[in-house]
């Protein structure tokens, strides 16, 4: 039963002062048996008053509007939390009993929302991977684990080549991203055999292994399992996710899970800083920070070309290096 220690910290610099900073935040832990809230205190700049409300998918969300003048608004999530293991799926029941039952889901709320697929062009190439992955007798919780190993193998880990307004489009053609971005292949390949997907968004805490994500924010992806329920499975990780995953919130996609999203009045140029400390309660934090700048709205065009043109960059560098150590 380990006991975390989370400091997540969002700051937002404006070139100029801004007001009416309206923001929606999903920064507040999701409480069950498999985790335990010790303490949260939540600073924001301007101490608003922040309203909280339970989504459609049973998240707990803020809200809250600073209305002075300013030039930098500063979002500080302190947390202590415990996290309990959970028992894997027995599996144990007939593959074809199993693979009924979730046919029979297609039409039963609150599973549809789960099941719709997201349309890309990449769809038609992956569908036959899906096929090639999947064995005939293997049960949905086995099938889980292959699709997960597939994204894990074949999609490579590169911070940076991908943001959150990355289309699924690009992460196949890139083969390459982030955790979002494996999780999002990772529901694309169980929807298309009738599994239930959802999103998770939270923390992935230290440990000996040195996983990916560790001390940052994370996502990964839950598979509704017959006679089971939702199993987390981290294609970042390939693994199944347990007591060093932090959950925040559940969701179709990312745009369900954003830990912060808003809106002001002002300037339309800002710089956003995101940093996520995480370590054990009797040991120093780990403290990884992301860094965006903005200073226009970005367009699916010009996402898309910056992504490429990132990756692109790294290739060649690569390319570059195995020609140098070659003639040497």
């Amino acid at each position: 039963m380990p006991e975390f220690k989370i400091q997540h910290i969002t700051k937002y610099n404006y070139d100029s002062p801004v007001r009416d900073s309206a923001n929606k935040i999903i920064l507040f832990p999701i409480v069950d048996i498999y985790q335990d809230v010790i303490k949260h205190d939540l600073h924001i700049t301007g101490n608003p008053q922040v309203d909280t409300y339970v989504d459609y998918y049973g998240n707990e969300v803020g809200s809250f509007t600073y209305t002075d003048p300013h030039t930098t608004l500063v979002i500080n999530s302190k947390l202590s939390i415990n996290t309990h293991p959970r028992p894997l799926p027995v599996d144990d029941v007939a593959s074809v009993t199993q693979w009924d039952e979730l046919f029979s889901l297609k039409y039963i709320v609150p599973y549809i929302d789960f099941l719709k697929q997201e349309y890309f062009e990449g769809l038609s190439e992956l569908f036959p991977i899906v096929e090639d992955v999947r064995k005939i007798n293997d049960t949905p919780y086995k099938t889980a684990l292959r699709f997960c190993e597939y994204v894990y193998k074949n999609f490579e880990y590169i911070k940076g080549v991908t943001t959150v307004e990355t289309t699924l489009d690009e992460i196949w053609n890139l083969k390459a991203g982030v955790c979002q971005d494996f999780a999002h292949i990772l529901m694309v390949m169980l929807r298309s055999v009738s599994i239930p997907a959802r999103y998770v968004s939270g923390y992935i805490c230290p440990n000996r292994d040195g996983m990916r994500g560790t001390g940052a924010t994370h996502a990964w992806a839950e598979a509704y399992l017959p006679g089971y329920g939702w199993l987390g499975i981290d294609p970042t990780n390939n693994c199944v996710a347990n007591e060093t995953h932090v959950r925040l919130a559940v969701g179709r996609n990312f745009s369900d899970c954003s830990p912060v999203k808003g809106v002001y009045k002002g300037s339309a140029k800002h710089t956003l800083e995101v940093s996520v400390s995480v370590g054990y309660e009797d040991h120093p934090l780990h403290e990884e920070k992301d860094l965006f700048t903005v200073s226009a709205p970005k367009t699916e065009e010009t996402a898309s070309r910056n992504s490429y043109e990132r990756y692109m960059e790294i290739i060649q560098q690569q390319q570059q290096q195995q020609q140098q150590q070659r003639q040497q």
